[in-house]
């Protein structure tokens, strides 16, 4: 049991609560040191350990604090540091350090959801499904004395996440500190990680014959879109299955090769109702998935990709992903990974959620009003309940601690963090034509508006 102190926070900000508790219990201080301990090359600890930077970086990516500069001020009695050592701790940081932070909270955080009961439904029983996409962290100030000779935009880097949709973690991450480079330059390190029986979901930015093959050579499958580069050669005619929820869906063999390797897979098209915001009508997918699994339920499958897209929205929207003064890519890309990790800990809320209230309940949850109110509460309940009556929360068992999860859970009036549903979309207006500093007078414009 929590002490009673806890009580009115449980009772009237429970998400509060709940967030604090993960992040007690998954960023514990010496496993996050044990994990810089053996996961960095380089990188070495002095007086400013792995642990305290983690916790510094995470207010400012929660939005506790506006700038890493306003965290290190409230902690510069307890850190045994100058803001430059800071600083130099975070542009150095190593990229290999950044992704294990991922691996390793989505492992945690995965542990919790199962004790939970809290998985999604599968997407595709039997197998193991996996999103991959990539996403650019926008570009920096021109902070750097390098950077001050031009007006081009500096990009800190580039990220490849892996989202596992029955859990709803991102559970893997593949960095590089080249803004220009091509995402398709991590997929070996992508395929490290890929087994027997996955499956796997991308975009066609992805859809190389390499990739293909290579995945296909694990006993694993795809269903990623056709690249325009990505001929192969069509075999047999192409026949009509069925429609799906967005058009007319067809399938036709396809015979892909990559050196000395080659095979014939499906190719699936998909006649769209309405143009993509690309203005495509028409996609083409590729599959090594069996007969058994019906060309209508692989195009399914692929329009689900979009989920990857909800994380980095809400990483983007409700999380502080991107730091514009850190300029150097290893801290840029330290950032984003750790809103990652972040991401993975509201999972875990929402899996309580989940188990508590049921799978509508949670679809239905506004992911802006729980960082929202986690944002609100944090200074004040930090000061009514020290740090040092969370360590509760890292002492007590898994079953344990899920069993004061779901309690919390309980108090949740839904009321108030329900998504705001819009109506559709109506066709913008025209505009006058655009001129340069013009202006106008909005009081002139209103009492001219006609009746």
């Amino acid at each position: 049991m929590v002490p009673a102190a806890f009580a009115p926070f449980i009772e009237q900000r429970p998400f509060g609560v709940m967030a604090r508790a993960v992040l007690e219990r998954f960023f514990e201080p010496g496993h996050l040191d044990d994990l810089f301990r053996r996961t960095a090359v380089a990188q070495y600890e002095r007086e400013l350990l792995f642990s305290s930077v983690v916790d510094l970086m995470q207010g400012v990516v929660f939005g506790f604090y506006p700038t890493v500069f306003a965290a290190y001020t409230k902690r510069q009695k307890t850190l045994p540091v100058s803001d430059q050592a800071l600083y130099d701790k975070l542009k150095k940081m190593e990229l290999g350090v950044s992704a294990e932070l991922v691996r390793d909270s989505a492992k945690r955080a995965a542990e919790a959801i199962d004790e939970l009961g809290a998985r999604h439904p599968s997407w595709l029983p039997g197998y193991r499904v996996r999103i991959l996409d990539g996403n650019a962290p926008a570009a920096t100030e021109h902070r750097l004395e390098v950077l001050r000779d031009t007006w081009a935009a500096p990009l800190p880097g580039k990220v490849l996440v892996v989202l596992d949709p029955e859990l709803g973690l991102a559970c893997d991450a593949f960095v590089t500190p080249d803004g220009h480079a091509q995402e398709r330059t991590l997929l070996d390190e992508v395929m490290q990680t890929i087994r027997e029986r996955d499956v796997w979901i991308a975009d066609r930015n992805f859809c190389t014959q390499e990739f293909l093959l290579d995945i296909a050579k694990k006993l694993a499958f795809f269903v990623i879109r056709q690249h325009g580069s990505l001929k192969g050669r069509l075999v047999g005619g192409r026949r009509f299955v069925g429609e799906s929820s967005t058009g007319r869906v067809y399938e036709q063999a396809i015979e892909v090769s990559h050196g000395e390797q080659k095979r014939t897979i499906r190719r699936i098209t998909v006649e769209l109702r309405e143009p993509t915001r690309d203005g495509d009508l028409v996609l083409h997918l590729l599959t090594n998935l069996p007969d058994s699994i019906s060309a209508i339920e692989c195009a399914e499958l692929y329009r689900k990709r979009w989920s990857i897209e909800t994380l980095f929205y809400e990483v983007t929207q409700t999380l502080t992903c991107e730091i514009k003064t850190l300029c150097y890519p290893p801290a840029a890309m330290f950032v984003f990974c750790l809103a990652l990790t972040a991401a993975n800990a509201v999972a875990v809320l929402k899996g309580a959620i989940r188990a508590t209230h049921g799978e509508e309940t949670a679809e239905n949850l506004s992911a802006y009003y729980v960082a929202l109110e986690i944002k609100q509460v944090h200074e004040g309940m930090m000061i009514a309940l020290p740090a040092e009556q969370w360590v509760i929360f890292r002492t007590m068992s898994l079953a344990d601690f899920v069993i004061q999860l779901k309690a919390i859970a309980s108090h949740m009036d839904f009321d108030l963090y329900r998504k705001s549903r819009r109506g559709p979309k109506k066709p913008p207006r025209p505009k006058d034509q655009y001129k340069n500093g013009g202006h106008v007078s909005t009081y002139k414009v209103l009492r001219d508006k006609k009746p």
